[in-house]
């Protein structure tokens, strides 16, 4: 039997229509590389990640430019029309015995500022969710649910209500089987976790770090290259 591995996995196969760029979101520069270079060093760095799986666009020019493309670390796939495609093409690469054994950890490529401290509390978090767990932040402001107009219907309670985060980690079969399972019933996946939840297991939260942002919109770019500059000096004061 192999050994127990830990995985990440990385889809990266969409177009980020949103940013308005003339590429993907996660090729656009962040300081000295871009989006996807930075979210790869951190996962790279994680003595804990045995491998990273990144999920390609078919049509990707890009990718193979980037000095990370050749670190022994990596391995890459081609991914689908959704996200959920993606990981499940890159779950399915997986060979079956490798596939028994491991966890995966599922993180966005447009999420460059992913600390080592918050990987290092999702892995511990195995021994209180054996299910699986993903990194989430509790909600602190006052939430509104919209009416067809784009008026306020109501304001929603914003107890127990939580953002969802990435890394998501989950054993690598059982995550195989549920995401293939909740596809083909035509259920919207969003998330690892949606798929999880669809199958009646429910994830752990484990407290994230506010700076593990999102790069969706162009006002992002310049708020993600803060966080970088200034995780870059709390290294370098430690």
């Amino acid at each position: 039997m192999e050994k127990q591995q830990t995985l990440a996995i990385v889809p990266a196969a969409g177009i980020g229509a949103r940013m308005g760029a003339d590429i993907p979101k996660q090729y656009l520069m962040l300081g000295e590389q871009c989006i996807l270079a930075h979210t790869l060093d951190s996962l790279l760095a994680h003595p804990a990640i045995d491998a990273v799986v990144v999920a390609l666009h078919p049509d990707d020019v890009w990718f193979a430019a980037l000095p990370q493309s050749r670190h022994p670390k990596i391995r890459t796939v081609l991914g689908g029309k959704e996200r959920a495609d993606s990981v499940l093409a890159a779950l399915q690469s997986l060979s079956p015995e490798i596939a028994q054994n491991a966890w995966v950890l599922v993180h966005d490529a447009a999420r460059p500022c992913l600390h080592s401290r918050d990987i290092d509390k999702l892995l511990a978090a195995r021994q209180q969710f054996p299910q699986g767990a993903i990194l989430a932040m509790p909600v602190r402001d006052t939430m509104k649910r919209a009416g067809v107009k784009g008026e306020i219907a109501q304001t929603v309670c914003r107890e127990n209500l939580w953002h969802a985060l990435t890394p998501q980690m989950f054993p690598a079969d059982e995550l195989a089987q549920q995401l293939a399972a909740a596809l083909a019933a035509g259920t919207v996946v969003t998330d690892e976790a949606s798929a999880m939840e669809w199958a009646g297991i429910n994830p752990g939260l484990v407290s994230g770090r506010a700076d593990n942002i999102k790069v969706t919109h162009p006002d992002d770019l310049p708020l993600a290259q803060l966080f970088l500059q200034a995780q870059s000096l709390n290294k370098d004061t430690q």
